[in-house]
């Protein structure tokens, strides 16, 4: 039973903070008392150093769509692995995913990789102060787009930071330059006439806006049309360029969340999917503002890794498996599965609700209107339900993030769904 002090994860773990900061190299899978340590996974189910098997519903935070060791994966990898693992040269994989990608969206006239969704939201926001010649940048309060400084701005807010009629930015890791604070104009989630009354203000400095139209740590609150509208019309307006952050979003269909929501933005950050469970990142959207990549365009731009063979091997394999169908059929299990657990919570009578799009969700342990950043921020005690959840899936052989975020691959069935919902009640009832 987890947490179990006498575990080979917990052994694990007291050997890994004799040389790792924290224990680990990635706050993601800190738990308390001890994070968990696999040995191996396949499908939809993982695997850990003490036996133990758990249906994963994270798939390393969203980023594996087909699950673990998925086939198709495992034979492009091991196709290339003998031919080498990177080269200072071009590949013929890397043109070969670009115009993949590039040839499913509208709006990618080109793309450029990276290593990570950090890298890609970052190199985005650069491309934009290069392409207008502006400093700042505007997004949500609450929402994550990476580790870079500008990024984390006003991402993990509290009560006691936030603004009378607006929001405060506010550094999120120590040692943030006042600087970057000054470049930040953080705005409200989907209130659209306090937003852009912000965003008018600074209109004249604002290079681009970064959006993610399903943002976790915002509760994973559906977009309003109206909210989209304002971001566009203030941006064609004030030659504003707008950056969707798909890094996780990209995973809502054939054409990505822009292809779902019918809006094209000017550059677009993407990572996890693409790279078929290996580090990716990119950058893609307009041919003029791509540009800035190119020689004399303003903005040098390399990577050691940056599309790697592996990596694209890996990424090609994921995304052709990826049909319109694949992307259907795994989008109707997600909405199944928000439905069901809408149900099961009022049968059980319990407060609770799930927000999400397609194969995502976020659970809440609570029934109030969820609108923005700040009315999804969980109260003390919702806080202590959800680790007590946490730790009842855990035992029941269910894995979903600490927080309540999870996600479906294709490797899921209907039946581990409704283990999972099961899982859920069972742990919000018991005595």
């Amino acid at each position: 039973m987890y947490p179990d002090l006498n575990s080979q994860s917990a052994k694990n773990f007291e050997r890994a903070k004799a040389v790792l900061p924290g224990g680990n190299s990635r706050s993601t899978i800190d738990l308390k008392p001890h994070p968990i340590y696999l040995t191996h996974g396949q499908g939809s189910v993982v695997y850990d150093v003490d036996g133990n098997e758990y249906l994963d519903f994270i798939n390393n935070y969203t980023s594996l769509i087909h699950g673990h060791a998925y086939p198709a994966v495992t034979e492009a990898v091991t196709k290339q692995l003998p031919l080498g693992t990177a080269y200072s040269f071009g590949t013929i994989q890397e043109i070969e995913h670009a115009e993949l990608i590039c040839g499913r969206i509208p709006g990618f006239d080109k793309i450029r990789f990276c290593n990570s969704g950090s890298e890609a939201v970052m190199n985005a926001i650069k491309a934009a102060r290069a392409f207008t010649g502006r400093p700042k940048i505007a997004k949500c309060e609450g929402a994550y787009h990476g580790s870079y400084d500008f990024a984390e701005v006003s991402l993990s807010t509290g009560p006691d930071d936030w603004g009378q009629n607006e929001p405060v930015a506010k550094a999120y890791s120590k040692g943030t330059p006042q600087g970057v604070l000054d470049d930040v104009v953080v705005v409200p989630y989907h209130d659209e006439v306090a937003a852009e009354q912000l965003l008018k203000r600074n209109a004249g400095e604002i290079a681009a806006i970064v959006y993610d139209p399903v943002s976790s740590r915002v509760g994973m609150i559906s977009p309003t049309q109206a909210y989209f509208d304002m971001l566009v019309e203030f941006c064609e307006a004030n030659n504003v360029l707008l950056i969707f952050d798909e890094v996780i979003a990209f995973r809502l269909g054939y054409e990505g969340a822009q292809g779902v929501h019918g809006v094209t933005p000017d550059l677009t950050a993407l990572g996890k999917i693409i790279g078929g469970g290996f580090p990716v990142g990119a950058v893609a959207g307009r041919a003029d503002v791509m540009g800035v990549f190119e020689e004399g365009g303003g903005l040098p731009h390399g990577g050691t890794f940056n599309a790697n063979p592996i990596t694209m091997a890996a990424g090609m394999a994921t995304m052709q498996s990826m049909t319109r169908q694949a992307f259907d059929s795994l989008n109707a299990m997600g909405e199944r599965g928000r439905n069901e657990f809408d149900e099961a919570f009022k049968r059980a009578g319990i407060r609770a609700q799930v927000s999400g799009q397609g194969s995502l969700m976020r659970l809440h342990l609570t029934d109030r209107p969820l609108t923005s950043y700040q009315s999804v921020y969980p109260k003390p005690e919702e806080g202590e339900r959800m680790l007590a959840l946490h730790h009842h899936l855990l035992n029941a052989g269910v894995y979903i993030a600490p927080y309540g975020l999870l996600c479906l691959s294709t490797a899921n069935t209907w039946d581990e769904v409704q283990q999972l919902i099961d899982a859920v009640i069972n742990g919000l009832t018991k005595d």
